[in-house]
């Protein structure tokens, strides 16, 4: 009768602790902002102009993934005005990698635009999922004007539901600029600033998730055991 009520008492500490967990893991996705996740990465190359899309995307990620190349990887809370100098102090031979994640509704899927205003004295390129928008080689100088094309990325794609990352390579020889990134979704026109208040679907963070699915793991084996 003792080890009866000894293993149920404990059933019952064990199945509240999990539910905690759980709680908290749900907390953490309900609670968490609407918002892509940007990351800057940038390096020192002496590197030219490049002669497509894939040699750019290339040529950025050997400099990064040198471990003497390297001013610094940063986590982004907004997409604009963002310079090498800025961040990391260097204004001279950069290597830019943008990488923005974000996930799309089902009711989003369908025609996404993005677009970049961007400091590449070399040009750079545009990638969503691995796949090249399109690339240019001319000096671009966005200077905070959309006005002339040949300065900014302006491309349109069809995104399905799921996750998405956008990722922008460029190449700057001298005086970096600011840069900008902009999106609208199927269901808008009015282009939006990715940020940490963007709007987009979240991704929710990889701890979380083991954490929500560890929960929901321990209370079926409890409930097996019982």
């Amino acid at each position: 009768m003792l080890k009866n009520t000894m293993k149920k008492f404990l059933t019952k500490i064990n199945t509240n602790l999990l539910l905690s967990v759980t709680a908290t893991a749900l907390l953490a996705l309900s609670s968490q902002a609407n918002a892509s996740l940007i990351t800057l990465s940038t390096a020192y190359s002496a590197a030219g102009v490049q002669t497509n899309a894939n040699a750019y995307k290339s040529v950025v990620s050997a400099a990064i993934a040198s471990p003497t190349k390297g001013y610094g990887t940063q986590t982004l809370s907004n997409l604009n005005n963002i310079s090498n100098h800025g961040l990391f102090g260097s204004n001279s031979n950069i290597v830019f990698d943008f990488e923005i994640n974000f996930n799309v509704k089902a009711i989003e899927a369908g025609n996404w635009a993005f677009r970049a205003g961007v400091d590449f004295g070399k040009g750079g390129a545009v990638f969503v999922d691995g796949n090249a928008l399109g690339y240019k080689t001319n000096d671009m100088w966005w200077g905070g004007s959309y006005s002339n094309p040949s300065q900014f990325f302006n491309y349109t794609t069809s995104l399905s539901a799921g996750n998405h990352t956008l990722s922008i390579y460029g190449l700057e020889g001298c005086c970096d600029g600011g840069t900008q990134a902009q999106f609208h979704g199927a269901k808008s026109t009015a282009f939006k600033t990715f940020s940490s208040a963007d709007g987009i679907n979240p991704i929710p963070e990889p701890a979380t998730i083991g954490l929500l699915g560890l929960g929901f793991l321990g209370i079926a084996s409890i409930r097996r055991k019982a």
